[in-house]
């Protein structure tokens, strides 16, 4: 889509970096590992905002926690949520304070959730959060069980008020600055994966999985 699905997902301040695509909004999401997660008090308290760990299926993106979580419950009830994901790739270096910024990709979604209360659907969910932290992880792993469900709150957010905000390139100096002498440009940043350091537990002979000494993000290669 190429156009704003709704007024509030417009991109008002450079709307030269919003991009209202399904294809990039679902790139951004993937790639992200975390969210987080905002909603109004329904009492008329203060606002709470959570990180959580989330994965797209199709037009849907899940959440999942405790049913402990206060937002969480809230969600699960019709209460209206903001969920926002960010991927940082580079610190932009101006000449200037005022024109320092950073180079980042990031989706805004607005809706309301629905509860995921069907047993096929949260493993289903369970699965496929798995594979989204770890692609190969949900074949290699221990399913939940019905005392961990029922412990477990799983949403459903449809993605049909999503936008994405996208910066890239150098610094945009005043014309006035660029005689300055101090340094400027663009330090790319990536998540690289460290060295997997193994459960003290682990039983003797376990091999470490291909999915992690390989580990990469999408759209990372």
């Amino acid at each position: 889509m190429t156009e704003a699905p709704s007024e509030r997902t417009r991109i008002h301040r450079h709307p030269e970096r919003g991009a209202y695509d399904r294809a990039g909004v679902n790139a951004i999401l993937d790639e992200a590992l975390i969210c987080h997660v905002a909603i109004a008090d329904p009492e008329g308290g203060a606002p709470h905002l959570i990180p959580t760990i989330h994965v797209r299926v199709g037009d849907t993106l899940y959440l999942h926690g405790s049913r402990a979580s206060q937002t969480l419950r809230a969600l699960s009830v019709g209460a209206e949520v903001t969920v926002a994901a960010t991927l940082v790739d580079g610190i932009v270096f101006a000449r200037s304070a005022f024109n320092s910024s950073l180079n980042y990709r990031s989706v805004v979604l607005y809706g309301v959730a629905r509860e995921v209360t069907d047993l096929a659907e949260q493993f289903a969910v369970t699965r496929a959060l798995a594979d989204h932290v770890a692609p190969g992880r949900a074949d290699d792993i221990r399913l939940p069980t019905d005392d961990e469900l029922r412990q477990t709150l799983f949403l459903a957010l449809p993605l049909t008020e999503a936008s994405a905000k996208v910066r890239t390139g150098s610094a945009h100096d005043e014309p006035e600055d660029l005689a300055l002498t101090m340094w400027a440009g663009v330090l790319p940043l990536r998540t690289e994966p460290g060295i997997p350091e193994p459960d003290e537990a682990l039983a003797p002979g376990t091999a470490t999985p291909d999915y992690v000494t390989n580990y990469r993000r999408p759209g990372s290669e």
